[in-house]
Protein backbone atom coordinates (compact mmCIF):
# COMPACT_ATOMS: atom_id res chain seq x y z
CA UNK A 1 0.00 0.00 0.00
CA UNK A 2 3.18 2.33 0.67
CA UNK A 3 4.60 3.36 -2.03
CA UNK A 4 8.64 4.33 -0.96
CA UNK A 5 8.27 7.21 -3.19
CA UNK A 6 5.83 9.00 -1.45
CA UNK A 7 8.41 9.98 1.45
CA UNK A 8 10.79 12.02 -1.38
CA UNK A 9 7.30 14.71 -2.15
CA UNK A 10 8.23 17.81 -0.92
CA UNK A 11 7.59 18.97 2.68
CA UNK A 12 6.59 15.00 3.15
CA UNK A 13 9.30 14.51 5.71
CA UNK A 14 7.97 17.88 7.87
CA UNK A 15 4.09 17.22 7.63
CA UNK A 16 5.19 13.76 9.04
CA UNK A 17 6.85 15.35 11.80
CA UNK A 18 4.47 17.58 12.63
CA UNK A 19 1.23 14.51 12.29
CA UNK A 20 3.82 12.72 14.40
CA UNK A 21 3.53 14.67 17.00
CA UNK A 22 -0.47 14.87 16.64
CA UNK A 23 -0.76 11.59 16.87
CA UNK A 24 1.71 10.93 19.71
CA UNK A 25 0.01 13.53 21.96
CA UNK A 26 -3.83 11.83 20.46
CA UNK A 27 -2.65 8.25 21.62
CA UNK A 28 -1.92 9.50 25.57
CA UNK A 29 -5.56 10.93 25.28
CA UNK A 30 -6.71 7.57 24.58
CA UNK A 31 -4.80 5.97 27.40
CA UNK A 32 -6.21 8.49 29.51
CA UNK A 33 -9.77 8.12 28.48
CA UNK A 34 -9.56 4.65 28.68
CA UNK A 35 -7.80 4.84 32.61
CA UNK A 36 -10.31 7.47 34.15
CA UNK A 37 -13.20 5.31 31.91
CA UNK A 38 -12.58 2.13 34.22
CA UNK A 39 -11.49 4.53 37.16
CA UNK A 40 -15.32 6.12 37.17
CA UNK A 41 -16.90 2.48 36.43
CA UNK A 42 -14.98 1.04 39.50
CA UNK A 43 -15.91 3.62 41.68
CA UNK A 44 -19.67 2.53 40.79
CA UNK A 45 -18.96 -0.95 41.27
CA UNK A 46 -18.02 -0.21 44.65
CA UNK A 47 -21.00 1.57 45.49
CA UNK A 48 -18.99 4.61 45.95
CA UNK A 49 -20.86 8.23 46.03
CA UNK A 50 -21.32 10.34 43.07
CA UNK A 51 -19.01 12.75 43.89
CA UNK A 52 -16.13 10.48 43.43
CA UNK A 53 -17.03 9.83 39.53
CA UNK A 54 -16.71 13.90 38.66
CA UNK A 55 -13.11 13.89 38.86
CA UNK A 56 -12.82 10.80 36.74
CA UNK A 57 -15.44 11.49 34.36
CA UNK A 58 -14.61 15.06 34.01
CA UNK A 59 -11.34 13.75 32.77
CA UNK A 60 -12.59 11.28 30.27
CA UNK A 61 -14.68 14.03 28.74
CA UNK A 62 -11.52 16.27 28.10
CA UNK A 63 -9.45 13.66 27.10
CA UNK A 64 -12.16 12.11 25.04
CA UNK A 65 -12.43 15.35 23.04
CA UNK A 66 -9.06 16.31 22.35
CA UNK A 67 -9.08 12.79 21.24
CA UNK A 68 -11.17 14.04 18.42
CA UNK A 69 -10.50 17.51 17.78
CA UNK A 70 -6.72 15.69 17.31
CA UNK A 71 -8.32 14.00 14.17
CA UNK A 72 -9.58 17.42 12.71
CA UNK A 73 -6.12 19.01 13.64
CA UNK A 74 -4.51 16.38 11.53
CA UNK A 75 -6.96 16.67 9.07
CA UNK A 76 -6.62 21.05 8.73
CA UNK A 77 -2.93 20.12 9.10
CA UNK A 78 -2.87 17.95 6.48
CA UNK A 79 -5.12 18.81 3.72
CA UNK A 80 -3.15 21.92 2.38
CA UNK A 81 -0.21 19.80 1.60
CA UNK A 82 -2.18 17.44 -0.06
CA UNK A 83 -3.98 19.73 -1.65
CA UNK A 84 -0.96 21.82 -2.84
CA UNK A 85 1.25 18.48 -3.41
CA UNK A 86 -1.42 17.09 -5.84
CA UNK A 87 -2.16 20.41 -7.46
CA UNK A 88 1.92 20.87 -8.15
CA UNK A 89 1.82 16.68 -9.36
CA UNK A 90 -1.22 17.87 -11.90
CA UNK A 91 0.93 20.81 -13.12
CA UNK A 92 3.87 18.59 -13.21
CA UNK A 93 2.09 16.23 -15.48
CA UNK A 94 0.18 18.62 -17.83
CA UNK A 95 4.24 20.05 -18.15
CA UNK A 96 6.18 16.98 -18.88
CA UNK A 97 3.42 15.37 -21.24
CA UNK A 98 3.71 18.60 -23.35
CA UNK A 99 7.73 18.44 -23.32
CA UNK A 100 7.60 14.14 -24.09
CA UNK A 101 5.16 15.40 -26.81
CA UNK A 102 2.81 13.37 -29.12
CA UNK A 103 4.75 10.57 -28.82
CA UNK A 104 4.09 9.84 -25.08
CA UNK A 105 0.51 10.39 -25.42
CA UNK A 106 0.39 7.82 -28.61
CA UNK A 107 1.99 5.21 -26.41
CA UNK A 108 -0.25 5.84 -23.03
CA UNK A 109 -3.66 6.43 -24.96
CA UNK A 110 -5.63 9.85 -24.77
CA UNK A 111 -8.29 8.34 -23.14
CA UNK A 112 -5.60 7.51 -20.09
CA UNK A 113 -3.87 10.20 -19.68
CA UNK A 114 -6.86 12.35 -19.74
CA UNK A 115 -8.27 9.80 -17.12
CA UNK A 116 -4.72 9.90 -15.41
CA UNK A 117 -4.55 13.97 -15.24
CA UNK A 118 -8.56 14.50 -13.88
CA UNK A 119 -9.81 11.34 -11.83
CA UNK A 120 -6.35 10.30 -11.24
CA UNK A 121 -4.72 13.27 -9.48
CA UNK A 122 -7.96 13.37 -7.29
CA UNK A 123 -7.60 9.72 -6.34
CA UNK A 124 -3.71 10.74 -5.32
CA UNK A 125 -5.59 13.28 -3.36
CA UNK A 126 -7.48 10.54 -1.25
CA UNK A 127 -5.02 8.31 -1.19
CA UNK A 128 -2.44 11.01 0.61
CA UNK A 129 -5.17 11.75 3.07
CA UNK A 130 -6.17 8.22 4.00
CA UNK A 131 -2.73 6.87 4.08
CA UNK A 132 -0.25 9.36 5.94
CA UNK A 133 -2.29 9.65 9.11
CA UNK A 134 -3.61 6.39 9.38
CA UNK A 135 0.24 5.24 8.78
CA UNK A 136 1.45 7.15 11.33
CA UNK A 137 -1.42 5.85 13.49
CA UNK A 138 -0.29 2.36 13.05
CA UNK A 139 2.77 3.14 14.07
CA UNK A 140 2.52 4.84 16.89
CA UNK A 141 -0.58 3.92 19.02
CA UNK A 142 -0.77 0.57 19.15
CA UNK A 143 3.30 0.13 21.02
CA UNK A 144 2.24 3.48 23.62
CA UNK A 145 -0.75 1.17 24.18
CA UNK A 146 1.44 -1.44 24.55
CA UNK A 147 4.30 -0.17 26.75
CA UNK A 148 1.26 1.39 28.71
CA UNK A 149 -0.36 -2.36 29.74
CA UNK A 150 3.47 -3.68 29.99
CA UNK A 151 3.07 -1.56 33.32
CA UNK A 152 -0.18 -2.73 34.47
CA UNK A 153 0.06 -6.99 33.52
CA UNK A 154 2.96 -8.24 31.51
CA UNK A 155 0.72 -11.68 30.66
CA UNK A 156 -1.54 -9.39 28.35
CA UNK A 157 1.05 -7.80 26.80
CA UNK A 158 2.75 -10.92 25.63
CA UNK A 159 -0.45 -11.98 24.06
CA UNK A 160 -1.15 -8.99 22.75
CA UNK A 161 2.64 -8.56 20.78
CA UNK A 162 2.33 -11.80 19.71
CA UNK A 163 -1.26 -11.35 17.65
CA UNK A 164 -0.42 -8.15 16.27
CA UNK A 165 2.19 -9.28 13.27
CA UNK A 166 0.00 -12.49 13.46
CA UNK A 167 -2.78 -9.88 12.29
CA UNK A 168 -0.89 -8.21 9.95
CA UNK A 169 0.97 -11.45 8.28
CA UNK A 170 -3.04 -12.27 7.17
CA UNK A 171 -3.90 -8.92 6.14
CA UNK A 172 -0.57 -8.67 3.79
CA UNK A 173 -1.41 -11.96 1.98
CA UNK A 174 -5.16 -10.68 2.12
CA UNK A 175 -3.68 -7.06 0.39
CA UNK A 176 -1.57 -8.59 -1.93
CA UNK A 177 -4.80 -10.27 -3.34
CA UNK A 178 -6.63 -7.16 -3.37
CA UNK A 179 -3.22 -5.28 -5.54
CA UNK A 180 -3.25 -7.72 -7.81
CA UNK A 181 -7.34 -7.19 -8.51
CA UNK A 182 -6.78 -3.35 -8.02
CA UNK A 183 -4.03 -3.40 -10.45
CA UNK A 184 -6.31 -5.59 -13.32
CA UNK A 185 -9.44 -2.78 -12.56
CA UNK A 186 -6.75 -0.19 -13.18
CA UNK A 187 -5.86 -1.29 -16.02
CA UNK A 188 -9.43 -1.82 -17.21
CA UNK A 189 -9.95 1.07 -16.23
CA UNK A 190 -7.49 2.78 -18.84
CA UNK A 191 -8.65 0.55 -21.65
CA UNK A 192 -11.52 1.36 -21.16
CA UNK A 193 -11.03 5.39 -21.21
CA UNK A 194 -8.55 4.86 -24.53
CA UNK A 195 -11.45 2.98 -25.87
CA UNK A 196 -13.98 5.32 -25.31
CA UNK A 197 -12.34 8.73 -26.46
CA UNK A 198 -11.28 7.01 -29.36
CA UNK A 199 -14.59 5.71 -30.14
CA UNK A 200 -16.42 9.07 -29.34
CA UNK A 201 -14.08 10.90 -31.47
CA UNK A 202 -14.59 8.41 -34.57
CA UNK A 203 -18.28 8.53 -33.88
CA UNK A 204 -19.19 10.07 -37.26
CA UNK A 205 -16.76 7.75 -39.44
CA UNK A 206 -18.50 4.93 -37.63
CA UNK A 207 -22.08 6.12 -38.53
CA UNK A 208 -21.36 6.93 -41.77
CA UNK A 209 -19.80 3.56 -42.28
CA UNK A 210 -22.75 1.98 -40.26
CA UNK A 211 -20.06 0.88 -38.04
CA UNK A 212 -21.55 2.56 -34.91
CA UNK A 213 -23.62 -0.22 -33.55
CA UNK A 214 -20.76 -3.03 -33.72
CA UNK A 215 -18.55 -0.49 -31.81
CA UNK A 216 -21.44 -0.09 -29.20
CA UNK A 217 -21.43 -3.56 -28.60
CA UNK A 218 -17.47 -3.77 -28.03
CA UNK A 219 -17.60 -1.00 -25.83
CA UNK A 220 -19.95 -2.42 -23.82
CA UNK A 221 -18.06 -5.60 -23.72
CA UNK A 222 -15.06 -3.66 -22.23
CA UNK A 223 -17.16 -1.71 -19.72
CA UNK A 224 -18.53 -5.21 -18.93
CA UNK A 225 -15.23 -6.37 -18.36
CA UNK A 226 -14.08 -3.84 -16.28
CA UNK A 227 -17.33 -3.90 -14.26
CA UNK A 228 -16.55 -7.99 -13.78
CA UNK A 229 -13.06 -6.72 -12.77
CA UNK A 230 -14.46 -4.17 -10.11
CA UNK A 231 -16.85 -6.58 -8.32
CA UNK A 232 -13.93 -9.42 -7.87
CA UNK A 233 -12.06 -6.76 -6.10
CA UNK A 234 -14.80 -5.57 -4.09
CA UNK A 235 -15.48 -9.46 -2.88
CA UNK A 236 -11.72 -9.68 -2.06
CA UNK A 237 -11.83 -6.48 -0.09
CA UNK A 238 -15.19 -7.55 1.63
CA UNK A 239 -13.65 -10.52 2.53
CA UNK A 240 -10.62 -9.57 3.87
CA UNK A 241 -11.94 -6.64 6.32
CA UNK A 242 -14.79 -9.65 7.57
CA UNK A 243 -11.52 -11.67 8.35
CA UNK A 244 -9.73 -8.99 10.13
CA UNK A 245 -12.47 -7.64 12.27
CA UNK A 246 -13.25 -11.52 12.64
CA UNK A 247 -10.14 -11.64 14.15
CA UNK A 248 -9.29 -8.96 16.29
CA UNK A 249 -12.62 -9.34 17.89
CA UNK A 250 -11.65 -12.70 18.85
CA UNK A 251 -7.94 -11.58 20.19
CA UNK A 252 -10.21 -8.73 22.18
CA UNK A 253 -12.16 -12.41 23.18
CA UNK A 254 -9.45 -14.00 24.31
CA UNK A 255 -7.91 -11.37 26.42
CA UNK A 256 -11.33 -10.40 28.12
CA UNK A 257 -11.72 -14.40 28.96
CA UNK A 258 -8.22 -14.95 30.66
CA UNK A 259 -8.73 -11.33 32.46
CA UNK A 260 -11.95 -12.67 33.45
CA UNK A 261 -10.23 -16.18 34.92
CA UNK A 262 -7.82 -14.37 36.94
CA UNK A 263 -10.45 -11.92 38.27
CA UNK A 264 -12.44 -14.69 39.82
CA UNK A 265 -9.17 -16.53 40.94
CA UNK A 266 -7.99 -12.86 42.84
CA UNK A 267 -5.28 -12.74 40.40
CA UNK A 268 -5.75 -9.36 39.20
CA UNK A 269 -7.73 -6.34 40.23
CA UNK A 270 -10.95 -5.16 38.78
CA UNK A 271 -9.74 -1.27 37.86
CA UNK A 272 -6.60 -2.69 36.03
CA UNK A 273 -8.56 -5.51 34.27
CA UNK A 274 -11.16 -3.40 33.02
CA UNK A 275 -8.41 -0.40 32.03
CA UNK A 276 -6.97 -3.50 29.81
CA UNK A 277 -10.15 -4.52 28.08
CA UNK A 278 -11.04 -1.02 27.27
CA UNK A 279 -7.65 -0.41 26.01
CA UNK A 280 -7.50 -3.84 23.79
CA UNK A 281 -9.77 -2.88 21.07
CA UNK A 282 -7.76 1.02 20.84
CA UNK A 283 -5.12 -1.25 19.95
CA UNK A 284 -6.28 -2.99 17.39
CA UNK A 285 -8.20 0.12 16.19
CA UNK A 286 -5.21 1.61 14.19
CA UNK A 287 -4.44 -1.85 11.91
CA UNK A 288 -8.29 -1.82 11.32
CA UNK A 289 -8.75 1.33 10.06
CA UNK A 290 -5.47 1.01 8.19
CA UNK A 291 -7.05 -2.14 6.51
CA UNK A 292 -10.45 -0.69 5.67
CA UNK A 293 -8.77 2.39 4.20
CA UNK A 294 -6.47 0.13 2.18
CA UNK A 295 -9.03 -1.17 0.15
CA UNK A 296 -10.46 2.45 -0.57
CA UNK A 297 -6.83 3.48 -1.34
CA UNK A 298 -5.45 1.21 -3.96
CA UNK A 299 -6.47 3.09 -7.51
CA UNK A 300 -5.12 6.17 -5.20
CA UNK A 301 -2.08 4.23 -4.69
CA UNK A 302 -2.17 2.61 -8.67
CA UNK A 303 -2.81 6.40 -10.30
CA UNK A 304 -0.20 7.81 -8.00
CA UNK A 305 2.35 5.19 -9.43
CA UNK A 306 1.13 5.47 -13.16
CA UNK A 307 1.97 9.60 -12.48
CA UNK A 308 5.07 9.60 -11.15
CA UNK A 309 6.36 7.01 -13.97
CA UNK A 310 5.42 10.06 -16.49
CA UNK A 311 7.12 11.95 -14.03
CA UNK A 312 10.41 10.23 -14.15
CA UNK A 313 10.60 9.60 -18.02
CA UNK A 314 13.87 10.80 -19.03
CA UNK A 315 13.96 13.79 -20.77
CA UNK A 316 16.20 14.85 -23.53
CA UNK A 317 18.96 16.39 -22.49
CA UNK A 318 21.28 19.71 -24.55
CA UNK A 319 17.89 21.59 -24.90
CA UNK A 320 20.27 24.82 -25.43
CA UNK A 321 22.56 24.07 -28.24
CA UNK A 322 20.97 26.10 -31.13
CA UNK A 323 21.40 29.65 -30.41
CA UNK A 324 18.14 31.96 -30.29
CA UNK A 325 16.97 33.20 -34.22
CA UNK A 326 13.96 33.38 -36.43
CA UNK A 327 12.56 31.18 -39.08
CA UNK A 328 13.26 33.36 -42.27
CA UNK A 329 13.79 33.22 -45.96
CA UNK A 330 17.74 31.79 -45.09
CA UNK A 331 17.18 30.00 -42.50
CA UNK A 332 17.67 26.30 -43.33
CA UNK A 333 16.88 22.68 -41.79
CA UNK A 334 18.88 19.96 -43.05
CA UNK A 335 18.02 16.01 -41.80
CA UNK A 336 21.09 13.93 -42.80
CA UNK A 337 20.51 10.20 -42.37
CA UNK A 338 18.41 10.10 -39.35
CA UNK A 339 17.18 6.97 -38.25
CA UNK A 340 14.88 6.63 -35.15
CA UNK A 341 14.00 3.34 -33.48
CA UNK A 342 10.92 3.27 -30.91
CA UNK A 343 11.79 1.48 -27.64
CA UNK A 344 11.49 -2.20 -28.00
CA UNK A 345 10.94 -2.30 -31.70
CA UNK A 346 12.30 -4.87 -33.62
CA UNK A 347 13.43 -2.27 -36.80
CA UNK A 348 13.74 1.09 -37.04
CA UNK A 349 10.41 3.34 -37.02
CA UNK A 350 12.62 6.35 -39.49
CA UNK A 351 15.86 4.83 -41.59
CA UNK A 352 18.31 7.02 -43.16
CA UNK A 353 15.83 9.85 -43.74
CA UNK A 354 17.89 13.08 -45.87
CA UNK A 355 16.50 16.27 -47.34
CA UNK A 356 17.20 19.99 -46.77
CA UNK A 357 14.59 22.59 -46.53
CA UNK A 358 15.38 26.69 -46.93
CA UNK A 359 13.30 29.52 -46.14
CA UNK A 360 9.13 29.41 -46.80
CA UNK A 361 8.27 26.26 -48.31
CA UNK A 362 4.83 24.27 -48.14
CA UNK A 363 6.35 20.53 -47.46
CA UNK A 364 4.51 17.64 -48.03
CA UNK A 365 5.07 14.46 -46.22
CA UNK A 366 2.55 11.81 -47.71
CA UNK A 367 2.51 7.78 -47.57
CA UNK A 368 0.54 4.97 -46.61
CA UNK A 369 -0.60 4.09 -42.85
CA UNK A 370 2.19 3.16 -41.32
CA UNK A 371 4.73 4.51 -43.28
CA UNK A 372 6.38 6.91 -40.69
CA UNK A 373 5.11 9.92 -41.69
CA UNK A 374 4.10 11.06 -37.92
CA UNK A 375 7.34 9.70 -36.63
CA UNK A 376 8.66 12.28 -38.76
CA UNK A 377 6.78 14.97 -38.21
CA UNK A 378 7.20 14.33 -34.36
CA UNK A 379 10.95 14.33 -35.06
CA UNK A 380 11.07 17.35 -36.46
CA UNK A 381 8.98 18.68 -33.64
CA UNK A 382 11.52 17.59 -31.79
CA UNK A 383 9.50 15.15 -30.22
CA UNK A 384 11.39 12.50 -30.45
CA UNK A 385 15.34 12.35 -30.71
CA UNK A 386 17.13 10.60 -33.88
CA UNK A 387 19.37 7.34 -33.01
CA UNK A 388 22.65 9.34 -33.39
CA UNK A 389 23.72 12.60 -32.95
CA UNK A 390 24.14 15.41 -35.11
CA UNK A 391 22.36 13.56 -37.67
CA UNK A 392 19.69 17.22 -37.93
CA UNK A 393 21.19 20.48 -37.81
CA UNK A 394 19.37 24.49 -38.17
CA UNK A 395 21.06 26.99 -40.03
CA UNK A 396 24.45 24.74 -39.91
CA UNK A 397 24.60 24.31 -36.51
CA UNK A 398 24.39 19.91 -35.85
CA UNK A 399 21.96 19.18 -32.99
CA UNK A 400 21.90 16.20 -30.91
CA UNK A 401 17.63 16.50 -31.50
CA UNK A 402 15.39 19.00 -32.43
CA UNK A 403 13.74 19.31 -29.21
CA UNK A 404 15.82 23.39 -28.76
CA UNK A 405 14.38 26.08 -27.16
CA UNK A 406 15.06 28.08 -29.88
CA UNK A 407 13.44 26.03 -32.45
CA UNK A 408 10.60 25.47 -30.12
CA UNK A 409 9.85 29.07 -29.73
CA UNK A 410 9.51 29.05 -33.96
CA UNK A 411 7.14 26.62 -34.68
CA UNK A 412 3.33 25.35 -34.14
CA UNK A 413 1.99 21.73 -33.67
CA UNK A 414 -1.29 20.82 -35.12
CA UNK A 415 -2.23 17.28 -34.57
CA UNK A 416 -5.50 15.55 -35.68
CA UNK A 417 -7.14 16.10 -32.75
CA UNK A 418 -6.01 19.96 -30.90
CA UNK A 419 -6.16 19.43 -27.28
CA UNK A 420 -8.83 22.07 -25.56
CA UNK A 421 -8.18 22.90 -22.09
CA UNK A 422 -10.96 23.28 -19.69
CA UNK A 423 -11.00 27.27 -20.46
CA UNK A 424 -12.85 29.93 -22.16
CA UNK A 425 -12.81 30.21 -25.74
CA UNK A 426 -10.42 33.03 -25.81
CA UNK A 427 -7.78 31.23 -23.79
CA UNK A 428 -8.27 28.41 -25.48
CA UNK A 429 -7.36 30.56 -28.68
CA UNK A 430 -4.63 32.20 -26.98
CA UNK A 431 -2.66 29.45 -25.67
CA UNK A 432 1.07 29.92 -27.43
CA UNK A 433 0.37 34.32 -27.14
CA UNK A 434 0.74 35.93 -23.51
CA UNK A 435 -1.11 39.14 -23.02
CA UNK A 436 -3.57 38.60 -26.15
CA UNK A 437 -5.99 41.20 -26.76
CA UNK A 438 -9.49 40.64 -27.14
CA UNK A 439 -9.50 41.87 -30.58
CA UNK A 440 -6.69 40.30 -31.89
CA UNK A 441 -8.09 36.83 -30.61
CA UNK A 442 -11.20 37.76 -32.48
CA UNK A 443 -9.50 38.44 -35.69
CA UNK A 444 -7.26 35.52 -35.63
CA UNK A 445 -10.94 33.83 -34.53
CA UNK A 446 -12.97 35.57 -37.91
CA UNK A 447 -10.07 34.51 -39.98
CA UNK A 448 -10.13 30.80 -38.72
CA UNK A 449 -14.07 30.56 -39.87
CA UNK A 450 -14.81 30.75 -36.55
CA UNK A 451 -16.96 34.05 -36.25
CA UNK A 452 -20.59 32.55 -37.82
CA UNK A 453 -19.95 29.98 -34.67
CA UNK A 454 -18.88 32.10 -32.08
CA UNK A 455 -22.11 34.36 -32.66
CA UNK A 456 -24.59 31.51 -31.31
CA UNK A 457 -22.42 31.04 -28.07
CA UNK A 458 -24.08 32.55 -25.14
CA UNK A 459 -20.94 34.16 -24.03
CA UNK A 460 -19.48 34.87 -27.15
CA UNK A 461 -15.33 34.43 -26.83
CA UNK A 462 -15.82 34.02 -23.08
CA UNK A 463 -17.62 30.65 -23.25
CA UNK A 464 -16.28 27.97 -21.81
CA UNK A 465 -15.20 24.72 -23.40
CA UNK A 466 -12.96 21.37 -23.34
CA UNK A 467 -13.19 18.81 -20.65
CA UNK A 468 -16.93 19.23 -18.61
CA UNK A 469 -17.64 22.14 -20.34
CA UNK A 470 -19.48 22.99 -24.17
CA UNK A 471 -18.86 20.33 -26.81
CA UNK A 472 -16.86 21.14 -29.41
CA UNK A 473 -16.73 19.31 -33.27
CA UNK A 474 -13.49 17.96 -34.71
CA UNK A 475 -13.99 20.58 -37.47
CA UNK A 476 -14.61 23.73 -34.53
CA UNK A 477 -11.76 21.90 -32.92
CA UNK A 478 -9.28 22.34 -35.62
CA UNK A 479 -10.60 25.90 -36.44
CA UNK A 480 -9.20 26.70 -32.73
CA UNK A 481 -6.11 25.13 -33.73
CA UNK A 482 -6.05 27.14 -36.93
CA UNK A 483 -6.66 30.10 -34.94
CA UNK A 484 -3.74 29.64 -32.48
CA UNK A 485 -1.86 29.80 -35.61
CA UNK A 486 -3.22 33.13 -36.56
CA UNK A 487 -2.80 35.11 -33.44
CA UNK A 488 0.90 33.79 -33.24
CA UNK A 489 2.26 35.92 -35.66
CA UNK A 490 6.14 35.23 -34.42
CA UNK A 491 6.16 31.46 -35.16
CA UNK A 492 6.68 30.68 -38.93
CA UNK A 493 6.89 27.22 -38.86
CA UNK A 494 4.03 25.11 -38.97
CA UNK A 495 3.68 21.06 -38.30
CA UNK A 496 0.45 19.93 -39.32
CA UNK A 497 0.40 15.73 -38.55
CA UNK A 498 -2.62 14.61 -40.55
CA UNK A 499 -5.07 17.57 -39.16
CA UNK A 500 -7.90 16.93 -41.17
CA UNK A 501 -7.57 12.71 -41.35
CA UNK A 502 -10.90 12.18 -38.77
CA UNK A 503 -13.06 15.24 -40.95
CA UNK A 504 -15.64 14.03 -43.53
CA UNK A 505 -15.18 15.54 -46.99
CA UNK A 506 -17.89 18.36 -46.50
CA UNK A 507 -16.27 19.59 -43.11
CA UNK A 508 -12.37 19.14 -44.53
CA UNK A 509 -13.37 20.78 -48.32
CA UNK A 510 -14.69 23.76 -45.74
CA UNK A 511 -11.89 23.83 -43.43
CA UNK A 512 -9.30 23.91 -46.54
CA UNK A 513 -10.47 27.18 -47.33
CA UNK A 514 -9.40 28.47 -43.94
CA UNK A 515 -6.32 26.69 -43.59
CA UNK A 516 -4.32 27.68 -46.99
CA UNK A 517 -4.24 31.12 -46.38
CA UNK A 518 -2.05 30.86 -43.14
CA UNK A 519 0.46 28.75 -45.19
CA UNK A 520 1.68 31.85 -46.46
CA UNK A 521 4.70 33.27 -45.25
CA UNK A 522 5.55 30.39 -43.31
CA UNK A 523 7.10 27.28 -43.42
CA UNK A 524 4.56 24.62 -43.39
CA UNK A 525 5.16 20.44 -42.69
CA UNK A 526 1.58 19.18 -43.82
CA UNK A 527 1.71 15.11 -43.36
CA UNK A 528 -1.30 13.84 -45.07
CA UNK A 529 -3.15 10.49 -46.77
CA UNK A 530 -5.37 12.94 -48.85
CA UNK A 531 -4.78 13.83 -52.77
CA UNK A 532 -6.08 16.87 -53.18
CA UNK A 533 -3.54 18.42 -50.49
CA UNK A 534 -0.79 17.66 -52.64
CA UNK A 535 -1.56 20.08 -55.21
CA UNK A 536 -0.66 23.01 -52.93
CA UNK A 537 2.99 21.66 -52.12
CA UNK A 538 6.03 23.27 -53.12
CA UNK A 539 7.93 20.06 -52.04
CA UNK A 540 7.31 16.29 -51.59
CA UNK A 541 8.33 13.75 -49.05
CA UNK A 542 7.37 10.41 -50.01
CA UNK A 543 7.55 8.07 -47.46
CA UNK A 544 7.34 4.14 -47.56
CA UNK A 545 7.76 2.14 -44.61
CA UNK A 546 10.30 4.39 -42.25
CA UNK A 547 11.83 5.48 -45.29
CA UNK A 548 12.19 8.31 -47.52
CA UNK A 549 11.90 6.90 -50.94
CA UNK A 550 11.38 9.68 -53.30
CA UNK A 551 11.37 14.22 -52.23
CA UNK A 552 11.18 16.85 -54.90
CA UNK A 553 8.47 19.39 -56.27
CA UNK A 554 4.86 17.41 -57.25
CA UNK A 555 5.87 18.09 -61.14
CA UNK A 556 9.52 16.48 -60.74
CA UNK A 557 8.00 13.08 -58.64
CA UNK A 558 5.47 13.25 -61.61
CA UNK A 559 7.92 12.88 -64.29
CA UNK A 560 9.91 10.17 -62.64
CA UNK A 561 6.81 8.12 -62.71
CA UNK A 562 7.93 5.98 -59.49
CA UNK A 563 6.48 5.80 -56.13
CA UNK A 564 4.78 8.93 -56.00
CA UNK A 565 2.94 8.16 -58.90
CA UNK A 566 2.10 5.36 -58.26
CA UNK A 567 1.11 6.22 -54.43
CA UNK A 568 -1.38 9.24 -56.04
CA UNK A 569 -2.72 6.31 -58.20
CA UNK A 570 -3.71 4.39 -54.76
CA UNK A 571 -5.04 7.61 -53.32
CA UNK A 572 -7.60 8.66 -56.42
CA UNK A 573 -8.52 5.20 -56.09
CA UNK A 574 -9.11 5.93 -52.13
CA UNK A 575 -11.08 8.56 -53.12
CA UNK A 576 -13.38 6.68 -55.79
Amino acid sequence: MIDKRLFSLPGMKRYMGILGVLVFIQALAVIVQARYLSVAIVNLWNLQPLSSIVLPTSIFIVAFLARHLLTVAQNRVLFPFVETTSGKMREDLMAKIFRLGPAEIDKRGTGNIVTMALEGIDQVQTYLMLVIIKMLDMSITPWLILIYILFIRWEQVIFLFIIFPVIILFMVILGLAAQSKADRQYEGYQHLSNHFVDTLRGLSTLKQLGLSKRYANNVYSVSESYRKETMSTLRIALTSTFALDFFTTLSIAVVAVFLGFDLMDGKVMLLPALTILVLAPEYFLPIRNFANDYHATLNGKNAMTAVLEVLQQPEMKQRDVLPAFKWDEAATLEVDQATYTYPNADRPALADISFKIRGMQKIGIIGASGSGKSTLINLIGGFLAPDQPNQVAINGTKLPHLDQTAWQKNFLYIPQNPYLFHASLADNISFYVDNASKQSIHDAAERAGLASWIKTLPAGLDTMIGEGARTVSGGQAQRIALARAFLDTDRKVLLFDEPTAHLDIETEAALKQDILPVFNDHLVFFATHRLHWISEMDYVLVMDHGQLVEQGTPAELARQNGDYVQLRSEMEAADL
